[in-house]
């Protein structure tokens, strides 16, 4: 069992390593958000491989390296509590505990290297009691001090919601909000693995603390990648949208034909027409809340005429005349090469879609083709 949670801690340092190679390499854009993200991966990548090499024995037999562990898992939460304020854009709002845990990290370094030297040159045997007394005290304060991070970015993300009401605009958190609630699963196991080794010294309790937080930061890691990209890219394609660029226009959109249906009359046919105009030059279509009920009462007309207009003179239901406009516009934006960067997925969620999947089947539908596929011959 230990054999494969060592396989599965170096294998994660290994994915760890290349994610930050991947990001680095891959990004022409590199700001502080990538930053924090790429250092929250490296340090946990950098822990799990002094740990590995101290538990398969790969370690030096120098008495300095042998007793030196650097406390990489000290920088973990600070880092991804940076990106976390980096990427909700409050970072000017709330504490910063980066200096201070810098601060930390480097006097615990330099007072266990001060230890090491005073008992290879004054403790006799060299009896390292004093180093092992430190460490637990170390990892007690440095519990702690992760644990009040955790705290922090707990009540950015539960109770500030006035702070991060312009990012919840773009992202619900969902994917956060549940590494917060993993997160206070991991920080427990630490909190009984440290009881363990305190209690009895056997430091086994640790393999699974660092197998499930790997896991879990890792996914985080991607998952914050992932979105931050869709994020960032929403955020100037809004921008652009908000001044009129690349929009589709009702004059651009062809007249409704005549219908085959009795319902047909030429005020029918108007009407229908200014209903398709107010929703393409109030930018309707955009909202992925957009309903039949709350549209109708804006037009000041029943919900059943305004169904009815729209079966008949546009042959679809409401649901897919509407995502018809989205794909439309969705189309403008794949075609121009000055978007040609963006992601796929950040120009569905700002054309109204309210998920990936249904974006591609809704442009599936209309164009039979993926966005993709349309993209590219562009």
């Amino acid at each position: 069992m230990i054999k494969i949670i060592n396989f599965l801690l170096i294998a994660g340092v290994v994915q760890g390593f290349g994610f930050n190679l991947v990001t680095i390499l891959g990004n022409k854009k590199f700001d502080k958000v990538v930053v924090f993200l790429n250092l929250t991966v490296l340090f946990i990548s950098l822990n799990n491989l002094q740990r590995w090499l101290i538990d398969n024995d790969f370690s030096s037999n120098l008495f300095l390296f042998k007793n030196l562990l650097v406390p990489w898992y000290l920088l973990i939460f600070p880092m991804f509590y940076a990106f976390t304020t980096h990427f909700l854009k409050v970072e000017d709002k709330v504490n910063d505990f980066i200096k201070i845990s810098l601060v930390i990290f480097i006097s615990e370094i330099t007072i266990r290297l001060c230890l090491i030297s005073y008992v290879y040159y004054e403790v006799p045997d060299k009896n390292i009691n004093i180093i092992t007394f430190y460490t637990n005290t170390e990892d007690i304060f440095n519990l702690t001090y992760c644990i009040f991070i955790f705290i922090n970015a707990c009540l950015l993300i539960f109770k500030k919601h006035h702070l991060i009401s312009y990012i919840l605009s773009y992202d619900d958190l969902n994917w956060i909000k549940w590494f917060i609630r993993l997160g206070a699963v991991v920080i427990g196991f630490w909190t009984i693995a440290l009881i363990i080794k305190l209690l009895t010294g056997n430091e086994d309790a640790y393999l699974f603390l660092r197998l499930s937080s790997s896991v879990l930061l890792y996914w985080i890691g991607y998952q914050g990648f992932y979105k931050y990209t869709v994020l960032r890219d929403r955020i100037v394609l809004r921008s652009t949208i908000q001044t009129n660029q690349v929009l589709i226009s009702s004059s651009q959109i062809s007249k409704a034909e005549k219908s085959n249906d009795e319902f047909y009359s030429e005020k029918h046919k108007q009407d229908f027409e200014k209903i398709r105009s107010y929703i393409v030059d109030k930018k309707l279509y955009l909202d992925p809340l957009l309903g039949m009920e709350s549209l109708a009462s804006e037009l000041s007309m029943s919900k059943s005429y305004l169904s009815k207009l729209i079966n008949s003179y546009s042959d679809y239901n409401f649901s897919d005349f509407i995502n018809s406009l989205r794909v439309e516009q969705a189309k403008k934006f794949l075609s121009n090469d000055h978007f040609s960067e963006y992601t796929i997925v950040a120009i569905g969620l700002e054309c109204g879609f309210n998920s990936k999947s249904t974006f591609y089947s809704a442009f599936k539908k209309f164009t039979s083709e993926t966005p993709s596929s349309f993209r590219s011959q562009f």
